[in-house]
């Protein structure tokens, strides 16, 4: 491997960091993953140690070149893909957090969101400015709660000492030992702070959450130059050039890098975005519209719909642990093939509320058309289907908000590779479903948007060509059979909602 060079991409995410060399052909060469521990100090809070977060990158990378006999002169650059809306604040002096940072999931920021909600017009404001639908979600009222909870934070956010950033920004401010205090555009539009369609930090908007403008860190393009690695504990003198939240990451990874193009990823939910190009189209069904990571050839800012389906693989776990019906989540494919159809059965998943386009949240989960001889293979049948019939919702309301009509759809994600629910997921779209043989798209594309800066890929046309491999699910059955099975699905789902 010695006479090879490698594009690095830096995959942070919830549960675990994880590195991965990539070739010039695309093909990652190596990888290593390190997870790191969750904390919930109460009911609805989630944290992370932010030495953990970063201890965890740093390993994985080490045992990754370790492990490959991989040394500096073999670099090109480094991506960085991560943990969308985690946030994070620290001493710019010291560099040490002062609080644990608050995770994505975390809700202890709901009465604050509640209580500015309760005027229309700056739920609008907000809306309208960040393409987000206010929600604790993100990453603004996190700022605000450490600057109010923590002792002495207000003084020193006032006197300039304190920086805020999302995990790529932590993550780059320790690499560059300091030196770089940045993010890209497709992290900021996660912050609930950034102005979407001015490309700036908003100071309406730090105005109405009382952050200081001087905690804020740069914005960059996601492929630029983000500084030299400079930490004592890792390869130094390696360039930082491409930077992209995971989701925004895994749609250019994904190649879906038109407008119309899309990706949805089945992980323990689903998430769904899709290229709208130029226009940042406002979403008349909850939606929410986000900054999409471009190219460097690329000019001007592209945009993105994303929507989410609250539950994917985490509802064939449920009938794992919960209902005892699967002994093993990848049985699912064979079982479900094992029967004809469903004999009417449907399974609508609320367990949490119904998301978009139906933004119920008091609606919870049911099993319709139970019969005498309804089994276990059909149950988990409904289940798969009911996978796909969210995701068909999900996109027709995308289709309707961005007056465009998909191609086809790339996928990625562990249930990704349930193949029954793949060419279910075609037929009941009436579209093409593509599913790479290598499901790391995240990881992709942080390394592509490193390799376009620096040269290391010479343009867009260069990664096109690059050999693909994967499968391609076309789709079968009639008009009638899915407008019925749809039908059937939504009339479910009516009963469902509260």
């Amino acid at each position: 491997m010695a006479d090879k060079r490698y594009v690095i991409a830096l995959d942070q995410g919830t549960t675990s960091s994880r590195a991965m060399l990539v070739e010039r052909t695309g093909r990652i060469a190596g990888r290593m993953q390190r997870p790191f521990p969750q904390i919930y100090p109460h009911p609805g809070w989630v944290e992370h140690d932010p030495a953990d977060i970063l201890s965890s990158q740093l390993g994985a990378l080490t045992e990754l070149l370790l492990a490959n006999n991989v040394d500096t002169a073999q670099i090109d650059s480094i991506g960085i893909t991560n943990q969308r809306e985690t946030t994070l604040v620290w001493d710019k002096e010291t560099g040490e957090p002062i609080y644990n940072a608050i995770v994505w999931q975390c809700r202890r920021t709901a009465s604050m969101i509640e209580e500015l909600c309760q005027d229309p017009v700056v739920a609008q404001a907000i809306k309208d400015k960040t393409g987000l639908v206010p929600d604790p979600y993100f990453s603004a009222s996190k700022i605000r709660w450490i600057l109010d909870e923590v002792a002495g934070a207000r003084q020193m956010a006032e006197e300039g000492r304190l920086a805020f950033g999302t995990v790529d920004s932590w993550l780059i401010w320790k690499l560059t030992y300091g030196a770089v205090h940045a993010t890209d555009m497709t992290n900021a539009s996660r912050t609930m702070l950034y102005n979407i369609h001015d490309c700036c930090w908003d100071p309406w908007l730090l105005d109405l959450f009382g952050i200081p403008a001087s905690m804020m860190p740069d914005v960059r393009p996601s492929a630029a130059e983000y500084g030299i690695t400079a930490n004592p504990g890792v390869v130094q003198g390696i360039p930082i050039c491409g930077v992209a939240g995971d989701q925004q990451a895994a749609l250019f990874g994904q190649r879906c890098w038109d407008a119309g193009d899309a990706k949805n990823t089945y992980g323990t939910g689903c998430f769904l975005l899709m290229n709208t190009g130029s226009e940042a189209c406002a979403s008349q069904h909850g939606l929410v519209t986000t900054i999409a990571a471009s190219a460097p050839e690329m000019r001007g800012v592209d945009y993105a719909l994303e929507g989410s389906v609250f539950m994917a693989g985490a509802l064939l776990q449920w009938l794992r642990d919960e209902l005892g019906l699967l002994d093993d989540v990848a049985d699912s494919s064979e079982i479900a093939m094992g029967v004809r159809d469903t004999e009417g059965v449907y399974v609508v998943p609320a367990f949490t509320g119904l998301g978009a386009p139906w933004w119920d949240a008091d609606a919870r989960g049911a099993i319709y058309g139970l019969t005498r001889g309804t089994t276990s293979a059909h149950i988990i049948r409904a289940a798969l289907e009911a996978l796909a019939y969210q995701t068909c919702d999900l996109l027709r309301a995308m289709e309707e908000d961005a007056h465009m009509k998909l191609r086809s759809l790339n996928v990625d994600g562990g249930a990704s590779q349930n193949d029954f629910l793949m060419q279910f997921q075609a037929d009941i779209l009436d579209l093409p479903v593509r599913r790479p043989c290598d499901a790391e798209a995240t990881a992709l594309g942080a390394a592509y948007l490193s390799g376009l800066m620096t040269g290391f890929w010479k343009d867009l046309d260069s990664l096109r060509d690059l050999p693909s491999c994967g499968e391609v699910f076309n789709p079968s059955g009639t008009r009638a059979w899915r407008h019925e099975l749809l039908a059937g699905w939504h009339r479910a789902i009516g009963r469902t909602r509260s």
